[in-house]
């Protein structure tokens, strides 16, 4: 997401500078429009220099996810945030982060609260972070809310990983097989080839095939590239409009399998971090408004915008949720039962841990069909190759 700079005013006129995360300048301005602004200013955040990205030195989900960790060991065990601060910037190696915990260190001691520091930097420190962390300066609980917080980040971080780790195997499978199938085809078969019109050997179908497809790599490899770049500018275009971002997330929570880790991590993400804002002491519609954000998915966003407004109109959470076909039953029938009993925190706590063995046992089910699928591919690649490449040689050999 980009961060976005703007100075709007409200229904009363009262100006006010803020930063908005959004994905283009048009959903930040929908996003202000939504909450009753009238943008006078908007231009991108170039503060944002300090941000999490693929940038040498840049700060990673990982850092701050230590550095939450650090940080709520330490209030918690009695020291002030100047103090904690202190501490841990004598531990930073890395420049990017250093810079930003000095930063914060420095605006605290400055008089600021924690959480007017950390608004500076939006890109690193999401919505949810921000607003757990005025929360717990408002309620004196401040290392309470640290320690969640670093849960939170903690579990998101394990989660990610074994997403991942279900997809490293597969993934240098498929890469060994697309280089070794490109060797063969630029190297292997040209020779080959050479050898077959020496000796005028008639060519089976799958042979010309293979013939075919080496001398399209050979002297069109420049059009393979080319279609790879058109194909992804198509798609980012496509993606961009609405009616586009609706088919491929759609898409996303849809397909066999796949779909359904997609849609488990969701709600995974959702329930988690509604969670922990409800529980932390944010109002029930400043906790819809975070929690979206932590999906891209333009249906569960929409799920919780709509769900806001009826929220915001005296209906129960657990109502607009149970209409909805994207979250299952358990979920609407959990908040209902927190809703009753005012334990809406601990329902949702408790969801969330249920969801996150349901994603598990997602990964675990993608991982085992996924193996046994690339082995098929894998052999039928090899089959077809190695047959195409010894029928005319078993041909020539015949002929002595």
């Amino acid at each position: 997401m980009i961060s976005y700079k703007y100075i709007v005013k409200d229904q009363q006129g009262k100006t006010i500078k803020g930063l908005v995360e959004a994905n283009s300048i048009k959903q930040a301005t929908n996003l202000l429009h939504e909450r009753g602004y009238y943008i006078i200013s908007m231009k991108e955040n170039a503060s944002g220099k300090i941000s999490i990205g693929f940038q040498k030195n840049a700060v990673s989900f990982n850092d701050v996810v230590h550095f939450t960790r650090q940080l709520s060991t330490m209030v918690t065990a009695g020291l002030t945030l100047v103090e904690s601060l202190s501490i841990i910037q004598e531990q930073i190696r890395k420049a990017a982060l250093l810079k930003l915990v000095k930063e914060i260190h420095d605006e605290i001691q400055g008089g600021k609260s924690f959480a007017d520091a950390l608004e500076k930097y939006p890109r690193v420190f999401p919505p949810v972070y921000m607003a757990l962390v005025k929360a717990g300066e408002a309620s004196g609980k401040l290392d309470q809310i640290l320690t969640r917080l670093a849960d939170n980040l903690e579990k998101s971080r394990d989660f990610k990983n074994k997403l991942k780790g279900a997809l490293v195997y597969p993934m240098i499978v498929l890469s060994a097989m697309v280089i070794v199938s490109i060797v063969v085809m630029t190297v292997v078969v040209p020779k080959l080839t050479s050898l077959y019109k020496e000796f005028d050997v008639e060519l089976p179908i799958t042979t010309k095939i293979l013939i075919g497809t080496s001398n399209f790599l050979i002297n069109y490899w420049w059009a393979l590239i080319v279609i790879v770049i058109v194909t992804f500018i198509i798609y980012k275009r496509f993606k961009a409009t609405d009616f586009g971002r609706h088919v491929i997330d759609n898409l996303a929570i849809s397909l066999p399998v796949f779909g359904n880790v997609a849609k488990e991590g969701t709600i995974v993400e959702i329930t988690r971090t509604l969670a922990i804002l409800i529980d932390g002491g944010v109002p029930i519609l400043t906790s819809l408004e975070i929690a979206k954000e932590a999906t891209s998915n333009i249906l569960y966003i929409e799920a919780f915008n709509d769900a806001a407004k009826k929220v915001e109109k005296g209906v129960r959470l657990s109502e607009p949720l149970s209409d909805s076909k994207l979250f299952p039953p358990i979920l609407a029938q959990m908040i209902a039962v927190g809703e009753q009993t005012g334990k809406l925190g601990d329902s949702l706590f408790k969801l969330s841990r249920f969801f996150e063995s349901e994603s598990e046992n997602a990964i675990r089910s993608l991982t085992t069909m996924i193996e046994p699928l690339i082995m098929v591919v894998l052999g039928l690649g090899v089959g077809f190759m190695v047959m195409s490449i010894m029928l005319p040689i078993y041909s020539l050999t015949s002929k002595f």
